[in-house]
């Protein structure tokens, strides 16, 4: 299976994911075209959805908050997201969708 939402970039990897905030529970979706959906439980307010946001894919990812940076999308639901050191086999692993 290709990953279509994620692209090796100098350093780690870029996710290209789609949002849903104010979801029931934090959870992995599947794919929303060439992008990765992501329901959030946080609302999108004060930043609260991109921090929740950063904080799941750093667990998922078992990395340190630190390196994980969302790189465009502040605002809105469609989002890039850089990972430090992140590969394909390690992103195809921890950021199956669930269910």
């Amino acid at each position: 299976m290709a990953l279509t939402w994620y692209s090796e970039v100098p350093g780690g990897g870029l996710l290209r994911i789609r949002v849903q905030p104010r979801a029931g529970r934090t959870e992995i979706a599947g794919v929303h075209g060439d992008r990765l959906r992501i329901r959030i439980a946080a609302p999108p307010v004060d930043g609260a959805a991109n921090r929740e946001v950063v904080r799941f894919l750093a667990r998922r990812l078992r990395l340190p908050r630190s390196a994980v940076e969302i790189r465009s999308g502040h605002k809105g639901r469609t989002k890039s997201i850089w990972v430090r050191g992140l590969d394909a086999r390690a992103a195809a692993s921890a950021l199956a969708p669930e269910g």
